[in-house]
């Protein structure tokens, strides 16, 4: 469960699935190879998010993938999964450690070398950098929509963490984020509506591998 050896990272979202549920698509994306699976669906209930996230647990825990669960520490702890995805405006990262235990996977928003550092002081165990490419899957701040490569090689020289590139990646781009320092890429869209999520989590996959 070492964010340094995650490569395809996916981050689940149903409204963007072509009208798959996302139980299916994790389940293509397991057989494709993926390292990490997050639960997020915001817009979903809480207790569908609950059931879901417990349908989700079984299935990655049968693959030996971590399974992380976005904003909320409460939910990560009900479903039993391995970690929470923190935002810049969520729970410190010191609160979801000492909620969740010194085992648990805490991964941090971060978009600047401030936050970074920040990020890595509070303790956690990687980063998410983004939004790498301009993306419209969920709302991202117009200064932080495209941020570029070069950020993710500023953040990722700046602090000891696995980075993990987020925002409108997918095979084309995605080895241009691997060779600027991420250890890996989380994407939504390009597993979750592709035609074939498990070939396309393979080439995702495989692109990354090849820069890293």
């Amino acid at each position: 469960m070492n964010p340094n050896e995650w490569r395809a990272y996916l981050v689940t979202q149903e409204s963007r699935s072509a009208g798959r549920e996302t139980a299916a698509i994790v389940e293509s994306a397991l057989d494709g190879g993926v390292d990490v699976v997050q639960l997020r669906e915001k817009g979903r209930p809480a207790r569908e998010r609950y059931e879901l996230g417990r349908r989700l647990r079984e299935l990655t825990a049968d693959a030996g993938v971590p399974l992380i669960v976005n904003d909320r520490v409460d939910l990560a702890a009900a479903v039993g999964a391995d970690g929470v995805h923190l935002g810049q405006s969520d729970l410190p990262a010191a609160v979801a450690r000492e909620r969740l235990g010194d085992e648990a996977i805490v991964g941090v928003s971060a978009s600047t070398v401030p936050e970074a550092r920040a990020a890595a002081d509070a303790g956690a165990d990687y980063l998410g950098v983004g939004a790498v490419y301009a993306t419209d899957t969920k709302d991202v701040p117009a200064e932080t929509n495209g941020l570029g490569p070069d950020r993710v090689a500023d953040i990722a020289g700046a602090v000891d963490l696995p980075v993990v590139g987020i925002g409108g990646i997918d095979a084309r781009n995605a080895g241009a984020v691997a060779a600027a320092g991420a250890a890996g890429v989380a994407v939504v869209s390009a597993i979750t509506a592709a035609d074939d999520p498990r070939a396309a989590t393979a080439e995702i996959r495989e692109v990354v591998d090849d820069e890293r």
